[in-house]
């Protein structure tokens, strides 16, 4: 695990090791054990390690043989032992037993063949020295980061983007045209990023770079192959076996690794099967306001699996004080509240351990959000003739209140529209009345649309479980998780997200994953082969935060109010609404704990990167 960062430029009028190595203490949070430089005519590449296997090696930038080929990799790859055998088989001489050296090996023998054959999560760069060229790639899930700045011949790249703010050619400008995306979504729905022509290297893509050309391209998609043949019971089996197999592949580490633990079945399965293979440390987190704190139920369960339990509690204080620097470590504005839980979390883990497990991607997979059963009705109902639909929902949004309004308003719309993870922060229509300039952005649907255009074939549960791991995993879910953990120097492994487990769930029928009366059908009755009925059958809760009510107290509201008003706010926003919207939820008039929170966080993130640096 680690950070790396890099560039390549035919500018000679600057010290390249000099950038280099402040681009790479820029994010030496993400491997504080050791770094790595390297530095040609045509290529600089920084690299942070934390050492996780074979402590001793490993050093990256890492050489072929012949020293032709230079690698930085941040990530693990769960099956190299595998990969390592056929290529010494192959002739491929290894020197250390790190993961990192299957890949340059494996490209070395297979070219861009390689990344099929990776089981883990990773981005990693290699530079022919050569050729000149850059070849890089990103996980199929998009577990770990890759960015990139490509203008005017120059090509930055790298775990995290603030590492490029110490290269002298990188233009910092804001993308301020994707704002009202990020009202609507609370983070930009596609690879570009709140710094313009920087990009995300998207999920399961691979990119080169040579001759100052830069190409992009897919290498994996995710495709349904539905099984009929087997019944609910036969799949729980399944899955048991796989995902055993899975966690037990996660835990291979030369340090000691730790899981983080709430009291839903994810974090739950993911801790009681650690503990089939070894004494497992579990970390959980709470607040002080117990309508709030899981802290009881993941304590009660440890005692049951008998694992030892860290956990601490946090304060309002401390949740506001820490908001800077998590958005920060974000890189961009996220203002997902369970943001900052995790964060101490990970904090309060990497006190005792390098790695922990978490249960991220089993909802994506397995179908766990409560919003997919809305999905069932709707099934019979679009098939109902479209000027129908329509008519019917014009007729009831004209009409007072009634059971059934929202399901025909809805109705009007296909699935691309209706998602959203079912509603918006801000409703595209409300962000003319909070922002100051009409940016003639595009809706909502012109992102996810396409998505949906990809698996047309498939029924709506399954339709919306492939855009939420297309867009809502990875753009917020797996980006939350990674800088979080990596800010506290913890590496988070995610053992749902691998490729057995997937190729067991493509498979799963979407009865066997959602029905009008629960979710996560078939991975709640494979966690009861190991967990209490009362944890396996835990509905979905979320990572809650007393946010909503802390910003009804003077402190924090004034705090908040101040930000409203300040001179950032009055650059985007139109003060006097988004200070209205403060007030009603003070007053208890409205629910806007999730509008304030993303206007506020879109402020301090911009004060973070463009007024204090």
């Amino acid at each position: 695990m680690c950070g790396f960062t890099g560039f390549s430029t035919a500018d000679t009028s600057f010290d390249h090791q000099a950038v280099i190595k402040a681009m790479s203490d820029a994010i030496a949070h993400r491997g504080p054990d050791s770094e790595g430089l390297f530095s040609d005519e045509r290529v600089s590449l920084g690299f942070r390690r934390l050492s996780i296997i074979d402590l001793e090696n490993g050093a990256q930038p890492m050489y072929n043989e012949d020293g032709s080929l230079v690698l930085c990799f941040n990530g693990e790859i769960y099956n190299h032992g595998e990969l390592r055998a056929e290529l010494k088989a192959a002739g491929h001489i290894f020197r250390n037993r790190a993961d990192s050296e299957v890949l340059l090996h494996g490209y070395e023998e297979w070219g861009e063949g390689l990344l099929n054959r990776l089981r883990g999560m990773f981005a990693f760069v290699i530079y022919d020295r050569k050729t000149g060229g850059l070849f890089a790639a990103r996980d199929i899930f998009g577990i770990k980061p890759f960015y990139y700045y490509h203008k005017g011949g120059v090509f930055l790249f790298g775990s995290e983007i603030k590492s490029f703010l110490h290269h002298p050619q990188f233009v910092k400008e804001l993308n301020e045209g994707m704002l009202p995306q990020y009202l609507c979504f609370e983070y930009l729905p596609n690879e570009e990023t709140f710094f313009r022509d920087v990009f995300k290297l998207p999920a399961a893509h691979c990119l080169a770079w040579e001759g100052g050309k830069l190409t992009v391209r897919r290498y994996f998609s995710i495709e349904y192959r539905i099984d009929h043949s087997k019944t609910l019971g036969q799949w729980s089996d399944e899955i048991a076996g796989v995902f055993r197999e899975s966690c037990k592949t996660h835990m291979i580490a030369d340090v000691e690794v730790g899981c983080f633990l709430s009291s839903g079945v994810d974090s739950s399965y993911v801790t009681q099967e650690m503990a089939r293979e070894l004494p497992v440390k579990s970390f959980s987190l709470g607040y002080a306001e117990e309508k709030y704190s899981e802290l009881r139920n993941a304590q009660e369960l440890s005692k049951i699996i008998d694992v030892e339990n860290f956990s601490r509690k946090i304060t309002a204080k401390e949740f506001f004080d820490a908001t800077p620097t998590i958005q920060y470590h974000m890189d961009e504005p996220l203002p997902n509240p369970s943001a900052v839980p995790l964060y101490f979390v990970a904090q309060e883990a990497r006190k005792q351990v390098k790695v922990v497990l978490s249960g991220e991607g089993a909802d994506e997979l397995f179908g766990g959000y409560r919003y997919y059963q809305e999905c069932i009705p709707y099934q019979k109902y679009m098939k109902v003739p479209r000027f129908l639909r329509l008519l019917l929902g014009n007729i009831a949004e004209k009409l007072p209140a009634f059971h059934g309004r929202r399901f025909l308003m809805r109705g009007r719309s296909p699935l691309s529209v209706r998602y959203i993870r079912n509603n918006y922060v801000y409703n595209f229509s409300e962000c003319k009345d909070i922002l100051k300039k009409d940016y003639h952005a595009k809706t909502p649907d012109y992102y996810t649309k396409p998505v949906f255009d990809r698996i047309t074939n498939e029924d709506e549960i399954t339709q919306m479980q492939y855009a939420d791991m297309q867009v809502w995993m990875l753009y917020d879910i797996l980006q939350k998780a990674d800088k979080m953990s990596m800010a506290n120097s913890l590496e988070l492994r995610v053992p749902f997200l691998d490729r057995r487990v997937l190729e067991t769930a493509l498979k799963i029928p979407s009865e066997y994953r959602v029905t009008k009366d629960g979710t996560k059908l078939a991975l709640r009755r494979a966690a009861l082969k190991s967990l209490p009925e009362k944890t396996a059958d835990m509905p979905k809760i979320g990572f809650l935060t007393p946010l909503n009510d802390w910003l009804r107290q003077d402190e924090y509201y004034q705090m908040i109010r101040a930000a409203f008003n300040g001179e950032t706010a009055g650059r985007f926003f139109q003060t006097q609404n988004i200070t209205r919207l403060l007030d009603d939820h003070k007053a208890g008039k409205a629910h806007n704990m999730k509008k304030i929170w993303s206007v506020y966080c879109f402020i301090v993130w911009y004060e973070e990167f463009f007024v204090k640096r």
